[in-house]
């Protein structure tokens, strides 16, 4: 008899999110790219006009291919990988291309495996309902990452820190169990400030916030802090707008004071970590202009931002990456 399988939280969530990996996979099937990348190494650029492709779009599977060991990268230009060259091309002595694409003609059959079963229905929730079991589920999983993040930033003597997209606290209840001196202001939309104020007058930590309400793309920050965190939110913009919520976080700190922004970091290659790379095609998908960013791309923004003393402050290794930089003093 077959041993059955003791699932973790971890274990779910990878078979969960496994499609993304088939996905590039048909996706590259789909257009050839691996019989076109197989004779010789092409830039995304000189590829993009072959395909009618989107340039931006383009890249951003080719990185994502190349994390997955399907291509190579070598400066800015990519080729299939020397293993897959018989297996994932059209004249491929051992091609399974044809298999490949027969998956792909499955995928969209798959797609309706729900409505075979029984007639798909919402869940009858509201949006408040749904946006509350959102903000609810991220401080369950923040909140192990949480403890272990702000012991790595060492806020040290920080008096005033402003959470920038706080919603529900999880950080910020970090932070202040780690510095008994620390007032903290939480900035978030104002459906999830009222979230905020129950998860932290429950960890009876309230009077020692402040809670605004307002949209950090559209409303400045509040000021007089010597600590901003800004946590998961660059992947979400464009570099433009980071700039703008870089300059917002400026005009937030007192002279002297630090930026601390987590979210995925990749390499200049843009190929690590495997998981920023992915994460890419989320924000392709997502059709909102973000995209895993490299340090190089952050420092920039943060530079003409007015910040100094940039750095790395933890590498990433699971969207758990650090930068930091200081307003001049």
């Amino acid at each position: 008899m077959e041993t059955p399988p003791e699932w973790t939280r971890e274990k779910l969530l990878g078979l969960a999110r496994a499609f993304q990996e088939a996905r590039l996979l048909l996706t590259g099937a789909e257009l050839d790219l691996f019989t076109r990348l197989a004779p010789r190494a092409r830039t995304a650029r000189d590829l993009a006009p072959e395909l009618e492709a989107d340039l931006r779009a383009l890249t951003i599977l080719l990185d994502a291919l190349t994390a997955m060991g399907l291509l190579e990268k070598q400066d800015e230009a990519y080729r299939t990988e020397a293993s897959a060259r018989e297996m994932l091309t059209s004249d491929g002595a051992n091609s399974v291309l044809p298999m490949v694409l027969h998956s792909a003609h499955l995928w969209e059959r798959w797609g309706e495996l729900t409505g075979k079963v029984a007639p798909p229905r919402g869940d009858g929730r509201s949006e408040e309902d749904r946006l509350r079991s959102f903000i609810g589920a991220m401080h369950v999983v923040g909140t192990p990452l949480a403890t272990r993040l702000v012991k790595m930033i060492q806020p040290g003597e920080a008096r005033r820190l402003l959470d920038v997209g706080g919603a529900s606290g999880t950080y910020t209840l970090a932070f202040l169990e780690a510095c008994p001196q620390m007032r903290a202001t939480l900035f978030d939309r104002p459906a999830v400030v009222g979230m905020a104020r129950e998860r932290l007058e429950q960890e009876g930590v309230l009077d020692r916030v402040d809670l605004v309400a307002g949209d950090y793309n559209r409303d400045p920050l509040p000021t007089g802090h010597d600590l901003v965190f800004i946590s998961a939110i660059i992947h979400q913009n464009t570099p433009a707008q980071n700039i703008e919520l870089y300059l917002k976080a400026f005009e937030a700190l007192d002279p002297g004071g630090r930026i601390v922004i987590r979210d995925h970091v990749l390499r200049e290659d843009r190929i690590r970590p495997r998981h920023g790379a992915l994460f890419a095609v989320n924000m392709l998908t997502a059709d909102n202009g973000g995209n895993s960013y490299t340090f190089e791309e952050i420092r920039s923004g943060l530079g003409r931002a007015g910040f100094e003393r940039i750095r790395i402050a933890h590498r990433d290794t699971g969207m758990d990456g650090l930068v930091e930089a200081f307003r001049p003093g």
